[in-house]
């Protein structure tokens, strides 16, 4: 059987190939889907609510009468998820907000120099759009990431767009999900066109100051093209396909590993999985225990799709397989090695980590807490995971007393000389001419 993952000796390849082994599916965000997403933005536009309806006929073939979720269909989504799923979705729901509660942070307050006080001050995000896709799979997963901490934030304006189901409604699980956390503006509204209704507004929806969630290639296209917009509205990151990084040496279990990959492979063809291992024994164990798992697999066309991307890369030490996956910056990495926590200090770009022979990716898909909105694509060099910090805003206050601006008055105009720029001294000079007048008199 030939292999599923092709297997590369990391140290057998020149820097060039070792560029190239680590190189993601192409995104399919070109011209023409950028195109193609800056006309769906201007039918909305100039379309409202009529452009919604009409796009839901042509691009995803459902007739709406409605796009708001009604309190109707919104009250019927536990009955229809069933009691087992409310409570899975509600235990996973306490588990995100534990761990983004936990993320509050303090106003603070310097007084940098005598009688100058300095301070941040933090105010939540007016109004955030949240977008949950429903592609091949809907995933209320994603409604809880997005809404619990918009609900902690204590945005004013939760909007959420979910794309409609081929009967005209929204799933249901999406549904319950949103409405446990909160949020009572669900519209029926996918891709692009809920982009453009979020970030400009309709005569039902709302506009946003910042849009968040994943998407497709034209959702994607779409947050970029808004966020560039002074009148539109700021994205939270930049994304690409889904992707797993998984570091692992001869003690970590085969189909663990092997689930591991499969798992992150099942999201869409132009997923990308990577093994990293000192073990080409494990390797080659994983690749057969990859065939065997198929076969059981509902999603295996597109998880061979994806697989057609992903590689094994053996390596001679776990240190060197920590420094692969810095080059690579996954989204997700997942350390299956013997004392796993020895290395975190070396790790330097990643969205979110894994240890342990116990911290399968699928938890944090779901219910431990952390957030499964990351940087994809390599942007886990820059950028990080989705926090409550992504839905706030902090503030820089400063006042100063008579005797602290008299203080900074040599510093400020000996700089504002240099700079050339003579009002900002004057605005200082100007107090003090003005109060030593007032002192004097």
């Amino acid at each position: 059987m030939s292999e599923r993952l092709t297997t590369f000796r990391w140290q057998q390849l020149t820097a060039a190939e070792q560029s190239a082994v680590l190189e993601r599916p192409a995104v399919k965000a070109n011209a023409e889907v950028s195109a193609q997403a800056a006309a769906i933005i201007d039918r909305v536009k100039q379309g409202g609510d009529k452009a919604l309806v009409d796009l839901a006929a042509e691009l995803d073939h459902v007739s709406l009468t409605d796009l708001k979720v009604s309190d109707t269909e919104a009250a019927e989504a536990a009955g229809v998820i069933g009691p087992e799923a409310c409570k899975a979705i509600n235990f996973a729901i306490a588990n995100v907000r534990a761990y983004h509660e936990a993320q509050q942070t303090a106003p603070i307050t310097v007084e940098t120099t005598p009688g100058v006080v300095c301070e941040r001050i933090i105010r939540a995000i007016p109004a955030v759009g949240l977008y949950v896709p429903a592609g091949t799979a809907p995933l209320p997963s994603t409604a809880i990431m997005l809404s619990v901490p918009a609900a902690i934030a204590d945005c004013n304006t939760r909007v959420m767009c979910t794309p409609a189901r081929p009967d005209g409604k929204a799933d249901p699980a999406v549904v319950y999900a949103a409405w446990q956390c909160g949020v009572r503006n669900i519209y029926k509204v996918g891709g692009a066109q809920a982009v453009a209704a979020m970030a400009y507004g309709t005569e039902s929806i709302a506009k946003v100051d910042k849009v968040f969630g994943p998407g497709n290639a034209w959702f994607t296209a779409a947050k970029t093209i808004v966020s560039a917009d002074p009148a539109g509205a700021a994205l939270d990151m930049p994304a690409g396909p889904s992707e797993v990084m998984v570091v692992a040496d001869d003690s970590a279990a085969v189909r663990a590993v092997a689930l591991d990959l499969l798992s992150q492979a099942e999201h869409g063809p132009d997923s990308q999985v990577i093994l990293v291992t000192t073990s080409e024994k494990l390797s080659k164990a994983v690749d057969a225990a990859i065939g065997v798992a198929l076969e059981t697999l509902p999603r295996r066309a597109i998880i061979e799709q994806a697989l057609s991307y992903s590689v094994s890369i053996l390596v001679d030490s776990i240190d060197e397989a920590i420094d692969v996956a810095n080059a690579y910056a996954p989204e997700h990495l997942i350390i299956q090695v013997d004392a796993p926590r020895d290395y975190m200090e070396r790790v330097q770009n990643a969205g979110s980590v894994f240890l342990g022979p116990w911290t399968p990716e699928s938890v944090g898909d779901y219910c431990s807490g952390t957030n499964h909105v990351l940087p994809t694509y390599g942007y886990a060099r820059s950028y990080s995971g989705l926090s409550l910090a992504a839905f706030q805003k902090q503030i820089s206050v400063q006042e100063l007393t008579y005797a602290g601006l008299k203080t900074l008055e040599p510093t400020v105009t000996i700089l504002a000389g240099l700079e050339g720029l003579d009002a900002h001294a004057q605005a200082v000079l100007v107090r003090i001419e003005d109060e030593e007048g007032k002192q004097s008199s």
